[in-house]
């Protein structure tokens, strides 16, 4: 399957790292059922995928507010943190996205633009040999307010020196698309996985 891009040219790709570099989501899902098992807390795979992009701490926050629960957010954030690390070494990168990255690495500038802590993109980055291929990272904790707001995509567009209509978004969410088009950036949507397995 090969991704459809928007007319451009570009001046620079923005990408979201979570499943749409990494094809990490499956074991980040994994690594969250294991960290609120211990608490008792559902957590359904579709809302899971639904709330991709937002940062760790902010789900730990709401599923306790629509769970009726007080699991202590920086702990079960961390203790899911823990759980992906050990699983990094199964973690490959997708390869409709990557096609794009080796293409234009070197032609125009790259940045990513995370809902994950920078600890997190880094290694799934490392592990798939390709934090050196990226001028910036903007990850949770470096900006206000997280994706469908706009803000981290300016933030790495100004980063770059790239207006914002000469920037191209890839993204696996809603949430991630709606934050590009608000930033008055073209964007392109990744698929889950199991859209990108049929042939």
């Amino acid at each position: 399957m090969k991704l459809k891009l928007p007319a451009g040219p570009f001046k620079a790709y923005l990408f979201d790292c979570d499943g749409t570099i990494a094809d990490s989501m499956p074991l980040h899902y994994v690594a969250w059922k294991k960290a609120l098992g211990e608490w008792n807390c559902e957590f359904a795979e579709e809302l899971f995928y639904a709330w991709g992009g937002r940062p760790t701490a902010e789900i730990v926050a709401t599923l306790n507010q629509t769970q009726g629960l007080s699991m202590p957010v920086e702990s079960v954030a961390n203790r899911k943190e823990e759980f992906y690390f050990k699983m990094l070494p199964e973690l490959k990168a997708v390869p409709e996205v990557l096609e794009h990255i080796e293409a234009q690495h070197g032609r125009i500038p790259f940045a990513v633009v995370s809902g994950s802590a920078r600890d997190s993109v880094t290694a799934s980055l490392v592990r798939l040999n390709l934090l050196d291929r990226f001028d910036t990272l903007v990850c949770a904790g470096e900006y206000k307010k997280s994706k469908p707001d706009p803000e981290a995509f300016l933030l790495a567009a100004t980063k770059l020196g790239v207006a914002p209509k000469n920037c191209l978004v890839f993204e696996d969410t809603d949430m991630g698309i709606q934050a590009a088009t608000a930033a008055g950036m073209a964007s392109v949507k990744v698929p889950p996985p199991w859209a990108r397995r049929v042939s």
